[in-house]
């Protein structure tokens, strides 16, 4: 026997209680119930014994019916205090209660009233017995072959049951997008699947030691919440140290029969172990699941480094170009950093959505890519510009758009709304296209008071910078005229967070 078949056997024999298999017996003769009581007494199937329920009329029957889901056999006599009495029932326990699972044999003591052939043939029934026929043997062969029949249904049903599970469980680890996010989406769904009594634990390891001295607990629930941030092998008992340590070492999950750890890594050998305890009397079935949820967490813990390893090359990318346009203007890349921080503060301040939030972040830093395209001696003038050097000046805006427009990515198609109309005022007197008010994309509002805000209290070939008060009061000057007033009275009150986000990345 391999060593998983023992361990689905110790799990399946350990010491919890044997539940018995439940018959309601259906009948108008008391005398019925009390033979069938006695002849199946000492039935085991399974190791499992027989819990009887009694019924003597179709209106009792009904109740415990609609009151029981743990019904394996119903016994039922076909005439009672009518004479289709138990066929109505028959209809009742597939039809309204749409239970398809428990097994119903029909006895019955007058066949001439519902002849077998009909009733096998109009009837969703398992089995027809007629009284007479029901030696102490038959009765016994009769029950073996109907709780066999209903213990594979319910196999069929579990399984199908617990691959929902794993499949929804699945679906909500893949949605998670940050590691932390993913950790707390793994536990989360563990516990739901198979239940645990304690809880459950994250140590997230990394790719820069070989042999880690520690490890540090990432996340948990239940009892080892209070271990978060924590050494696992200061903090845990050392059975659980060995369980994490065993399958680090053998990088592969491990199953005890009280608790399991699961052993997962990316392409950035990047390494994560869940401890999951304690399960106490796992199934067969429990190991599948859990066996089946593991393949599709370690699918979704390489997916998810892929995509911040795709997201930060992204945004890589538009620091660099970002970089390169305020570097030919001379000026430098901690401002399109900076804008992009205060865009996400007032984004937030403002109720934006997390997702629009995160592209605005990395969108608003391109608010002047368009700079490439214009002349060093334009660009960099110390002095005043002419009219036509105005005009020359403005195209960054629509220069900037067009370079990002024909991007498929979210991020660069806000980058070039951005580009577009961060020059554009409230009050309809900015450029390039005049647009007032909310004609304007938040975006370009945000990010053209981000902009400002940033760019004043900056030198510039041009101007040299101006003190907190300075820009307070040119910002709330132009509320209304230049600005969305909603989001100065949102810069105002967050003021001094703002100030501190310039003083973190400074010139």
């Amino acid at each position: 026997m391999s060593e998983q078949n023992e361990l689905f056997q110790f799990a399946e024999e350990s010491v919890r209680p044997i539940d018995p298999w439940h018959v309601l017996i259906v009948d108008d003769e008391p005398g019925v119930h009390d033979v069938t009581r006695l002849v199946l007494g000492a039935f085991r199937f399974e190791h499992r014994p027989l819990k009887f329920h009694h019924a003597y009329s179709g209106l009792e029957a009904r109740k415990i019916l609609a009151d029981r889901s743990d019904l394996a056999v119903v016994l039922l006599d076909v005439v009672m205090e009518t004479e289709q009495a138990g066929l109505e029932i028959v209809r009742f326990i597939r039809e309204q209660l749409k239970n398809q699972f428990i097994r119903i044999v029909l006895r019955t003591g007058q066949p001439g009233q519902a002849p077998e052939h009909d009733v096998i043939a109009n009837y969703d029934i398992n089995d027809y017995k007629d009284k007479t026929e029901l030696t102490a043997q038959k009765l016994a062969t009769t029950m073996y072959a109907t709780l066999r029949a209903y213990r594979d249904v319910m196999i069929i049903e579990a399984n199908k049951r617990g691959l929902e599970r794993v499949i929804q469980s699945s679906s909500q680890i893949f949605s998670a997008q940050k590691s932390h996010e993913f950790a707390s989406a793994v536990l989360q769904q563990l516990t739901s699947l198979v239940g645990v009594e304690k809880g459950a634990l994250y140590c997230r390891i990394g790719n820069h030691e070989p042999t880690p001295e520690h490890f540090v607990v990432s996340a948990a629930t239940g009892d080892y919440e209070k271990f978060v941030a924590e050494n696992a092998d200061d903090s845990l008992p050392p059975r659980i140290v060995g369980s994490l340590r065993s399958a680090y070492d053998q990088r592969s999950n491990v199953f005890e029969n009280d608790h399991y750890v699961l052993y997962f890594s990316d392409s950035k050998r990047s390494e994560s172990l869940l401890y999951i305890g304690e399960t106490w009397n796992l199934s067969r079935l429990d190991y599948k699941l859990v066996e089946l949820f593991c393949t599709n967490v370690s699918i979704a813990f390489e997916n998810l480094h892929l995509n911040q390893e795709l997201f930060e090359s992204q945004l890589e990318m538009v620091h660099l170009l970002a970089g390169a346009a305020e570097t030919r203007s001379r000026e430098t890349a901690n401002h399109v950093r900076r804008v992009g921080l205060l865009s996400e503060l007032l984004g937030e301040a403002y109720g934006l959505p997390e997702h629009e939030i995160n592209l605005l972040k990395f969108a608003a830093p391109l608010h002047d890519i368009g700079k490439i395209g214009i002349p060093d001696a334009i660009l960099n003038k110390p002095g005043p510009h002419t009219p036509d050097e105005s005009s020359v000046m403005r195209t960054h805006t629509t220069l900037g758009a067009a370079l990002l427009l024909e991007s498929k990515r979210p991020l660069l198609r806000l980058a070039s709304s951005v580009a577009m109309e961060h020059h554009e005022n409230w009050d309809g007197s900015g450029y390039p296209r005049g647009l007032k008010g909310e004609q304007i994309g938040i975006a370009g509002r945000i990010t053209a008071l981000a902009d400002v805000f940033d760019a004043l209290g900056s030198a510039r070939c041009y101007k040299q910078p101006w003190g907190g008060e300075q820009i307070k009061g040119f910002i709330l000057g132009q509320r209304g005229r230049k600005f969305d007033p909603r989001l100065v009275d949102l810069l105002m009150d967050r003021w001094e967070k703002a100030w501190q986000l310039r003083d973190s990345y400074p010139d």
